[in-house]
């Protein structure tokens, strides 16, 4: 038997050795399993028609014949003539450049798409690829439908000088039209993506989803290393650590991408004029009368009691067709904050939370719930995504507090939480948040600056812990009961302050005791007060939103 890194004949059936394990695979294997090793999980590089082929529904994707030519405006001759190049390319692709533009779907869901192929001269951004991509945009924009670029590139296309460069602004203005108009983008990383590509429509879109081993950088590993004189650390610029420090939305499998971009594209593809319908009857306390009075420590256990359900919990009771988004698009995905697209009874949302655990684990790999700014960026991001799609906002409010250790000042934690701040008073959606325990300071209202306030009965809201209050005021953390009477943080205070606008009754024994039921109800609120906002436009949103929060501590005329 012989075997070759590649193509080999073997027994008369094609054979193929793997780059990365060295497992020799057949061909015919390979295919089918969408051109992933078997035995490592290694994706292979595929053409741009084999990406149109697995990605689209069958028979659905029409090629968009824009005719391009890229010239020669530099004259560029290195060991070979420029358009002696080009030529070359294209007899080796069949494509005349870098990308191939479609229209089709998938999952059902309408997309223009601009797909490059890395073997035209390593997917290089010169000007007809610049205006390939900027024409489906345009496109896309045309047509008011999603936009999806798959990317493989190993930067910009040295034989057409400065001329290449300028389509990194070019895309770009084009994705921008695209965020004016409201319209989704979406952007697949594949290996490589380098250079000019990366740092403009590569990583600009709503949602990067990545494939798993994928790299994705300003400058590739050649470059830095001869720049600077050092070896790349290990992993570095890979899909896995891209994800961790906050760069990508999702790493996912080459077999599951279909589903997932199916999902994710239909969240683009709807009527604008669309209104919650049918909700659901809410049972909600609007008077603080009704609720029993306890002692309000003991309302501060219940908040705190780590069997409560958590907002990943009651996400995944309550939505559907949930898709988490990850990381702030600086450096850090913060696990205290998750959120993401879906649908409450087919309404499509942006929701988003903090995140606690139930375990000493779950609570220490979230960090207790308290958010650095990591954590407030992405939440940003979301609420900028809701303001994009004119999606509805539901935020569940559920922290001790942000996060006051040592590097979140150096991160800028105050400038995230007061950034938050200010973009809630001019979303142009509805915005809805419920308290579902703790409401900790600026933490919690980072997230809370919505058009109706809500609370579960055994949740707390208040400007500081009672053991934080207790220790500055007397000097005595064992005061903390003492403190929480004295700050009126139950539920049936903050009615009466006007700081929520709705209590949901929790089950007996509180929403520990029966999370399905809580959370049922708090689907029926959420849909009951959306159903109550959607008669709103943006203008009325905003200025109903602002007269909210305006309205806190003025005094009475004299």
């Amino acid at each position: 038997m012989t075997a070759v890194v590649g193509d080999a004949a073997v027994g008369g059936a094609e054979w193929q050795l793997c780059a990365h394990c060295r497992s020799l695979v057949y061909r015919k294997r390979l295919q089918r399993n969408r051109s992933v090793c078997p035995e490592c999980g290694r994706h292979e590089r595929l053409t741009a028609r084999e990406r149109v082929r697995q990605l689209f529904d069958a028979g659905s994707a029409t090629p968009l014949d824009f005719q391009v030519d890229p010239g020669d405006p530099l004259g560029f001759v290195d060991t070979r003539p420029y358009p002696e190049r080009i030529r070359s390319a294209q007899r080796k692709t069949g494509l005349a450049e870098a990308v191939l533009c479609v229209r089709g779907t998938i999952g059902g869901s309408p997309v223009v798409a601009a797909v490059m192929d890395f073997d035209f001269m390593g997917g290089s951004l010169g000007t007809a690829v610049g205006e390939l991509v900027t024409r489906a945009a345009e496109h896309a924009l045309d047509r008011r439908i999603p936009l999806l670029l798959v990317t493989a590139s190993g930067g910009a296309r040295m034989q057409e000088g400065a001329l290449a460069l300028m389509q990194m602004a070019k895309t770009s203005q084009a994705l921008a039209e695209l965020d004016e108009a409201g319209i989704l983008t979406v952007s697949l990383i594949t290996d490589p993506t380098f250079g000019g590509v990366a740092a403009s429509y590569a990583t600009l879109c709503d949602v990067i989803v990545i494939e798993p081993g994928a790299r994705l950088g300003f400058a590739g590993p050649r470059v830095i290393e001869q720049t600077i004189g050092r070896v790349l650390p290990t992993g570095l610029q890979t899909a896995e650590f891209l994800l961790d420090h906050g760069m990508v939305d999702m790493v996912c499998p080459r077999a599951a991408l279909p589903a997932t971009l199916a999902r994710i594209l239909s969240f683009g593809v709807r009527d604008r004029a669309e209104r919650p319908s049918g909700a659901r009857t809410a049972r909600l306390v609007h008077d603080g009368g009704e609720l029993v009075a306890g002692s309000p420590w003991e309302t501060v256990q219940q908040a705190r009691d780590p069997h409560r359900p958590t907002t990943l919990d009651y996400i995944h009771a309550m939505l559907e067709d949930f898709e988490e988004l990850h990381g702030d698009r600086l450096a850090s995905d913060c696990t205290s904050v998750v959120g993401g697209l879906a649908r409450l009874d087919d309404v499509p949302l942006v929701v988003l939370g903090n995140q606690k655990g139930h375990t000493a684990t779950e609570l220490a790999a979230c960090n207790f719930g308290m958010a650095t700014p990591a954590g407030y960026r992405k939440a940003a991001r979301l609420m900028r995504l809701a303001a994009k799609l004119r999606l509805p906002l539901l935020t569940l409010v559920d922290t001790p507090g942000a996060y006051p250790g040592p590097e979140a000042e150096e991160q800028g934690q105050a400038v995230a939480i007061a950034d938050n701040l200010r973009i809630m008073t001019r979303l142009p959606v509805p915005v809805v948040a419920v308290v579902t325990g703790e409401g900790g300071s600026g933490g919690a209202l980072a997230i809370a600056v919505a058009n109706r306030v809500l609370a579960f009965s055994n949740a707390v809201y208040s400007v500081i812990s009672p053991e934080g209050c207790a220790a500055i005021l007397w000097k005595d953390a064992a005061q903390a009961p003492r403190a929480a009477e004295a700050l009126r943080l139950e539920t049936r205070h903050l009615l009466a302050l006007g700081i929520i606008d709705g209590v949901i009754p929790e089950p007996e024994g509180g929403a520990q005791a029966d999370p399905a039921l809580a959370a049922e109800r708090l689907g029926h609120a959420v849909k009951s007060t959306l159903e109550e906002l959607s008669g709103l436009d943006a203008r009325q949103l905003i200025a109903e939103r602002r007269l909210r929060f305006r309205s806190f501590g003025t005094l009475p005329p004299v």
